[in-house]
């Protein structure tokens, strides 16, 4: 009877990462499949042969490769067990062909997987998020079946357009899609898995103008101003909102994931998990008063959102989705006609220091640029201190 196992191959060089493979038994012979996934020796548990959720930022990554390993593995018995009741003699090599068939074929679903997995890996979280949301979006079209990637056509992204548009989406929410799909088209077609047959040509991939998310400072105050010492959920929601209003706009993933290390001198130092860019923001007392206030005790977080190692991903979505729900009621108690949200005090904050004559070079994307390439070719030259003169020179008006 053929068996199948997940395997560990580590690397015979110090401090690298390993290879997860699976190892196909039949007859005494025995296959070997690579899987694109790499990992640490202390990432992989022997005795339960599968990956270790191990702690240190690659959960997420780690969570997802055991997911595909351990579906790569069912999918092998499956095919295992179906050459068995065809009652025909079999091989190892043939198990192989038929589980590699698809991904040579150029599957669609496989192809999204691992390129989502990469960016997890890469630790590019928010992008795989939206190639994951949008490769979801996708098979929901499809009825969940799954086809090549050569099938891929304009006639069929048309039809894909239409049933985004049947369901109510905005023509920015459309492209948004198309747009990730057409990323992830081109990256196989550089891989060689399809033939460019440009399918995006005829669906719609711009943007949109929208209304600007963004209040001002009068209101920024009275949300500052507002007594929620006897509710804490509402209080954490807006020292949330205002302590991403007073970092520049931080998004909240950022926030979440800042640690205590990363304040030293009087700066507060963060790469931006969405472009990896690297910013420094000179420590104001009204930062201080928030997180001493949120602090996370017994961890290394700066501020209370993720507080335990487990499931970090998980806490961040729910932390996310409270404060963005309590900031409903903080609008209405404010007396605003906007819907607070996290996403506003970037606005805010860009709105606010364009009318405070800051230069638009010192605004990032959120802040006023169409492009967002745009936007951090101007940061990367940007003179921090400018910044932070600009950043001071709102918190004082408070």
């Amino acid at each position: 009877m053929a068996t199948v196992r997940i395997k560990y191959r580590p690397s015979i060089r110090t401090g690298k990462e390993g290879t997860v493979y699976y190892r196909i038994t039949h007859k005494q012979t025995i296959r070997q499949i690579t899987t694109p996934y790499r990992i640490f020796r202390e990432e992989w548990d022997a005795q339960k042969s599968e990956v270790a959720l191990a702690c240190g930022g690659r959960e997420l990554f780690l969570r997802t490769v055991r997911e595909h390993t351990a579906r790569d593995a069912e999918r092998l018995r499956t095919i295992i067990g179906r050459l068995e009741t065809a009652g025909c003699a079999f091989t190892a090599d043939d198990i192989v062909d038929r589980f590699l068939a698809p991904a040579h074929e150029g599957s669609f679903v496989r192809f999204m997987e691992e390129l989502v997995a990469r960016l997890q890996h890469l630790g590019k979280i928010r992008t795989s998020e939206t190639y994951a949301a949008a490769a979801e979006s996708f098979m929901r079209f499809r009825g969940g079946r799954d086809l090549l990637l050569n099938e891929i056509d304009s006639d069929l992204m048309v039809e894909y357009q239409t049933y985004l548009r049947q369901r109510g989406l905005a023509m920015n929410t459309v492209s948004f899609y198309n747009r990730i799909l057409r990323a992830a088209y081109n990256r196989a077609v550089e891989k060689g898995l399809a033939e460019q047959r440009h399918p995006f040509r005829h669906v719609y991939t711009g943007v949109d103008k929208t209304v600007k998310r963004a209040i001002p400072l009068q209101a920024i105050r009275r949300i500052k101003n507002l007594d929620l010492s006897a509710r804490p959920s509402l209080e954490f929601a807006r020292d949330m909102f205002l302590f991403s209003f007073y970092t520049r706009g931080m998004s909240f993933i950022d926030m979440a994931h800042l640690r205590k290390q990363d304040l030293r001198n009087g700066i507060l130092s963060y790469r931006r998990r969405k472009t990896g860019q690297q910013l420094f923001i000179k420590w104001e007392q009204c930062m201080q008063e928030i997180a001493g206030k949120h602090a996370a005790k017994g961890s290394d977080r700066l501020l209370a959102i993720i507080r335990t190692p487990d499931n970090a991903l998980r806490q961040y979505r729910n932390a996310l989705r409270l404060v963005n729900n309590k900031l409903k009621t903080i609008s209405a108690m404010a007396g605003l006609q906007t819907n607070l949200t996290m996403y506003v005090s970037r606005h805010s904050w860009a709105s606010i220091a364009r009318s405070k004559h800051v230069p638009l070079s010192v605004i990032s994307e959120g802040m006023g640029h169409d492009s967002e390439t745009t936007t951090q070719i101007y940061l990367a030259s940007l003179d921090n201190s400018l910044i932070d003169r600009a950043n001071s020179m709102i918190l004082k008006n408070l």
